[in-house]
C-alpha cells in the first residue's frame, strides 16, 4: 500500500466548506461525474490511507451518521468487508432518511453481507475507528447521541481515522463544536480546509492527507482560495540575496523602541532575533534605568537611552527623529508600556513614517485611536486582536480568517494574528497565508518580542512588508522547531533566537550549492 503523504506534498490551496461544496457541484455538472463516483473515490482512499496507516488492524469500527460522511463511511466499510477485515458499522442519525449517494453506499453495503446496529455505547474492544459521522456543513454545537459517541471515541485507546474532517471540528474557522474528535489521521477530500490547519485544528486532525478524487484541475479555477499553507522550505526561497560585497549599511538598520523600567528582556530580545535573522545594524531605544546594562551579554547592539521628557540623553530636542531618519525598519512596542513615557515614544515613532512592525503595548495604544497604514507589519495575538476590534477574545477565536481579514481591512499594512496556525494577511485579493510549522513549546515569554525582531530584520532588508510577514513567521515557527529538538517542555525564546542562525546558515550552504 502507497504511504500517507507527507504534508509537504499537500496541496497550498485552501478552502471554506462551502467553497468545497462548490467544486463538488461543479465537478458533477461540469465534468458529469456522478456523485455516487465521487463517495466511491472517498471511500476507497480513505480505505487506502487507512491500510497505509494501520497495515496490521485486523478489524475496524465505523460510526457512520446519515448524511455524505456517512455515505463515505458505508464505502469504506464494504471495502474493508471484502478485503475480510472485521467491520462493525454503528449508526448515528436518522438513516431511514439516508437519501442519494448514501443511501446507495449503504445499501451496496448490506447487499455485500455488512451489519449495521444503531449506536449506544462504543464496543471496548475497538481496534480502530473510523469517524464518518458529521461531515464539514456542521455549525451547530455537538449534543445528545453524537456528543457521547465524540466523547467515548476521545477516551478510547483506538486511534481514530476522521472522513474529511474530525466530527465536531468547524471546517472554515477550526473552532471545537463543543466537543470534536481527536484523530490521528485526517484525510480531507476535494479541497482541503481552512480550519485543518488554525484554531484547534491542529490539536484534533493528527495527520493529514488528502486526496482530491480525481477532480480535473480546472475545475479549481471556479474558486479563488481562501487561504494558503505557508511553510519554512517554501518561504526560505523569498530571503533576500546578499551580494558577497555586501557590507553592513546594505543589510539593513533595524530600531527597536521600547522596555519602559522594568520591562528591559522584551526590546533586548527583539533586537538579538533581528541580528541573528541578518540586519546589518540593530540600535534600541530605551529607559534610561536599564539602558547602560542592556547590551552588556550582547555588545553588539547600540542602546540609547531615553529620558522621561522623550528625548535621547543629552541631545537636542530633534535627535529622536535625527537618528530614526537612519533606519530602515522598527520594531515598536515590545516592553513599551502605556505611560507618558511610552505614548510619547510612539507618538514620535509613527511620526517618523519609516517601515515598522508594531507589537504589544503598541498595539494596545493603537486600539485606543485607530489609524491607518501601509507600510506596517501588525502582530496581535487574539488578546490584542480582540482589543483593536472591539470584541471579545472568543469571537476572534471563533473566525481566526475573519478576523485577520478585518483588522487588515480597519488598520492597512499586513496583520499577523499569532497563535496555532498563524494567520497573515495583506492588501487586496491575496488569501491569507496560514503557517503550518511551530510547536506547543513556543507558548512562552518572549517568543512574541523575537518575531517582532524577526519581521523587522527582513523589512529592513528590503523585502516588501507581506513577504517579510510570511518569511518572517516561517522563519520564526521553524527555528522554535528546530530548538525544540530537545523537547518542547521548558523551550524559551533564547532558545529560539539561538537556532535562527543555524537555521538561515543551512539555507545559505543550499544556496551556495545550487549555484
Amino acid at each position: 500500500m502507497r504511504p500517507l503523504p507527507d504534508t509537504q506534498q499537500l496541496p497550498r490551496a485552501l478552502y471554506r466548506a462551502a467553497q468545497v461544496r462548490a467544486l463538488d457541484q461543479a465537478a458533477i455538472e461540469q465534468e458529469g461525474i456522478a456523485a455516487e463516483q465521487l463517495m466511491e473515490r472517498a471511500g476507497a482512499a480513505a480505505f487506502s490511507a487507512l491500510r497505509a496507516r494501520w497495515p496490521q488492524a485486523g478489524s475496524i469500527l465505523v460510526l457512520a451518521g446519515a448524511g455524505n460522511n456517512g455515505g463515505d463511511g458505508y464505502v469504506l466499510a464494504r471495502l474493508a468487508h471484502r478485503q475480510r477485515l472485521g467491520v462493525r458499522l454503528l449508526t448515528l442519525g436518522e438513516h431511514d432518511r439516508l437519501s442519494g449517494p448514501a443511501l446507495a453506499a449503504a445499501q451496496a453495503y448490506r447487499d455485500a453481507g455488512g451489519s449495521v446496529e444503531a449506536f449506544t455505547r462504543l464496543p471496548p474492544d475497538a481496534e480502530l475507528i473510523v469517524d464518518a459521522m458529521l461531515g464539514t456543513g456542521l455549525e451547530r454545537p455537538v449534543s445528545g447521541r453524537w456528543a457521547d459517541a465524540v466523547a467515548q471515541c476521545n477516551a478510547a485507546r483506538a486511534p481514530v481515522l476522521a472522513l474529511d474532517i474530525p466530527s465536531g471540528l468547524h471546517a472554515d474557522s477550526g473552532r471545537v463544536l463543543g466537543v470534536a474528535i481527536e484523530a490521528a489521521v485526517t484525510i480531507s477530500f476535494i479541497g482541503l480546509k481552512c480550519g485543518l490547519f488554525t484554531g484547534r485544528g491542529p490539536d484534533y486532525c493528527g495527520e493529514v492527507c488528502f486526496d482530491a478524487l480525481r477532480v480535473p484541475a480546472l475545475i479549481y479555477a471556479s474558486e479563488i482560495p481562501a487561504a494558503r499553507r505557508i511553510d519554512w522550505p517554501q518561504q526560505q526561497q523569498l530571503l533576500p540575496r546578499w551580494r558577497r560585497s555586501a557590507h553592513k549599511g546594505d543589510l539593513g538598520f533595524v530600531w527597536v523602541v521600547g522596555g519602559d523600567a522594568g520591562m528591559s528582556g522584551a526590546p533586548r530580545l527583539a533586537a538579538e532575533a533581528a541580528l541573528r535573522t541578518g540586519a546589518g545594524r540593530v540600535a534600541i531605544v530605551t529607559h534610561p534605568a536599564h539602558a547602560a546594562a542592556l547590551n552588556l551579554g550582547r555588545p553588539e547592539l547600540m542602546v540609547h537611552g531615553v529620558a522621561e521628557t522623550g528625548l535621547l540623553e543629552a541631545t537636542p530636542e530633534n535627535a529622536l527623529e535625527t537618528a530614526l531618519s537612519r533606519a530602515t525598519a522598527v520594531a515598536l512596542g515590545p516592553g513599551l508600556g502605556q505611560g507618558a513615557w511610552g505614548q510619547a515614544l510612539y507618538r514620535r515613532v509613527l511620526a517618523a513614517a519609516i517601515p515598522l512592525v508594531l507589537d504589544a503595548d503598541g498595539l494596545n495604544l493603537l486600539a485606543q485611536a485607530p489609524q491607518r497604514r501601509e507600510d506596517w507589519v501588525l502582530t496581535p495575538h487574539p488578546g490584542e486582536a480582540a482589543r483593536l476590534l472591539g470584541c471579545s477574545v472568543a469571537e476572534v477565536e471563533a473566525d481566526r480568517l475573519g478576523a485577520v481579514r478585518r483588522l487588515q481591512e480597519r488598520y492597512g499594512g499586513v496583520v499577523v494574528l499569532k497563535g496555532a496556525g498563524s494567520l497573515i494577511q495583506g492588501p487586496g485579493l491575496r488569501p491569507s497565508a496560514i503557517c503550518i510549522d511551530g510547536n506547543p513549546g513556543m507558548a512562552s515569554a518572549g517568543m512574541g518580542d523575537a518575531l517582532t525582531g524577526i519581521i523587522a530584520a527582513l523589512l529592513g532588508q528590503g523585502l516588501e512588508p507581506v513577504l517579510a510577514a510570511e518569511v518572517g513567521v516561517c522563519l520564526h515557527a521553524a527555528a522554535g522547531d528546530r530548538a525544540a529538538r530537545r523537547g518542547e517542555r521548558g523551550l524559551i525564546a533564547s532558545d529560539l533566537i539561538a537556532a535562527l542562525q543555524p537555521l538561515l546558515g543551512l539555507t545559505e550552504r543550499r544556496a551556495e550549492g545550487r549555484a
